[in-house]
């Protein structure tokens, strides 16, 4: 028998042996099953967090009573992170881990603002440090654009038709048509210049946390088509961190005055020589514009100026009467309130908020009564020409004419070609 047939017929014989100790379930080796195996490893969380909101008129000590934090000297470690604890707002979340087999606390977190984290964390001596943790943003541009309908008939509903939730909630939404209605405040009235079919146009920066949130940044661009006129408006750095805005020529869009000092519904009253009083019932002068708004309206000062008044002013209700260069005199009155801390001498500055609409005083309803006087004598606001803003100085004209060029291609649409800031 030669070496093939043997190793063939020894083959053989290993099969018939392997089969017929299957049968009897008898085997000549350790089976797996019969290797002693360890219990399945359980994983379980160290700690639990409890989440907490800090409740209307009750403090943060309050709050960490209430989830049993002995020992953390809140008034120290805020002040070694300059955090007034008393300004913290109410229905802010704090975020309380606790030790999955003692349920001590360990960690207090909670978001002051929405650029950092405060994180109190107790020490293995059972003291506790606290430390400041930034959250970061990351800033990109968006466009944003809106048209004027029967439907939509002010920017405000245009702009919130217009853009998705994925670009701005509701309330960065409101935040851009504030940004608008103050960049354009020289040159165009929201509340009455706009007609069906007019467009609007706005690039503006937004910043999106590492946790998914969204928020407006600074307006860097606009473009507003109003009746058969256009008006841009660039946004150019203005050296102190902020930017100030500059029409395609480089002409400032801010201008000396206001159109209006609120933003209103309809014109109740204009200026008028002879006009019926409703609650006098007689024929006087009306110097002044009547603007019917909602009550709390916020009120702006149309210039800079000083305030010579701010009170009770018989007729007038409440009102805040403000000094301007060359004789000029602005009065604001039936209001609600005034501004916290105005008193004769204070300077206030364009924009600012004086107070807010009321009935005081001779008022049949919520409106302000606006005045306009030179050297003493009233004009009508609506009449008077506010000068244009001043240039950019021509050594920034360049550089001007080289981010206008980018920001254009945004309005329209377009990428930029190149980065805006460089």
């Amino acid at each position: 028998m030669n070496r093939r047939a043997l190793i063939f017929l020894l083959g053989v014989a290993t099969l018939i042996g392997a089969g017929a100790l299957a049968v009897r379930g008898e085997w000549p080796w350790t089976r797996l099953s019969d290797v002693p195996t360890a219990p399945p490893i359980v994983v379980r969380s160290p700690f639990r967090v409890v989440h907490d909101t800090l409740k209307q008129g009750e403090s943060v000590s309050a709050l960490l009573h209430r989830q049993g934090i002995n020992g953390l000297d809140l008034k120290a470690l805020a002040a070694a992170l300059r955090l007034d604890p008393t300004r913290i707002r109410a229905g802010l979340v704090f975020s309380v881990r606790r030790d999955a087999g003692t349920d001590e606390a360990t960690h207090v977190e909670f978001r002051p603002n929405p650029d950092e984290r405060m994180r109190f964390v107790r020490t293995s001596a059972g003291g506790w440090q606290a430390e400041s943790v930034p959250v970061r943003w990351t800033t990109d541009t968006i466009r944003c654009s809106g048209s004027i309908t029967a439907d939509q008939a002010s920017v405000y509903a245009a702009l919130h038709h217009g853009v998705c939730d994925g670009s701005l909630n509701n309330d960065e939404r409101d935040k851009l048509v504030y940004q608008l209605s103050d960049v354009n405040a020289s040159t165009v009235d929201f509340s009455s210049d706009l007609q069906v079919g007019d467009q609007f146009v706005a690039v503006l920066e937004r910043l999106v946390s590492e946790e998914g949130e969204v928020r407006a940044g600074a307006l860097l661009a606009s473009s507003e088509s109003v009746g058969r006129k256009s008006y841009d408006a660039f946004g150019y750095p203005d050296g102190k961190g902020g930017l100030s805005y500059y029409d395609g020529n480089g002409a400032a869009v801010k201008r000396a005055f206001l159109l209006t000092p609120v933003d209103f519904r309809y014109i109740t009253s204009g200026f008028s020589l002879s006009r019926f009083h409703p609650i006098l019932g007689l024929f006087r002068k009306h110097e002044g514009v009547d603007y019917a708004a909602a009550s709390g309206t916020p009120v702006r000062a149309v210039s800079d100026g000083i305030v010579i008044s701010a009170g009770w002013a018989g007729g007038y209700g409440r009102m805040v009467e403000l000094r301007h260069p060359n004789g000029t005199v602005t009065r604001y009155g039936h209001l609600r309130d005034i501004g916290l801390g105005l008193r004769a001498g204070v300077h206030v500055k364009q924009s600012d908020i004086i107070g807010r609409v009321g009935s005081s005083g001779l008022a049949t309803g919520p409106h302000l009564h606006y005045e306009f006087r030179v050297n003493g004598k009233a004009r009508d606001p609506r009449s008077m020409k506010s000068e244009p803003g001043a240039p950019l100085p021509r050594t920034a004209l360049a550089e001007f004419q080289r981010r206008k060029t980018l920001l254009s291609d945004l309005l329209g649409g377009h990428p930029a070609s190149a980065p805006i800031t460089e």
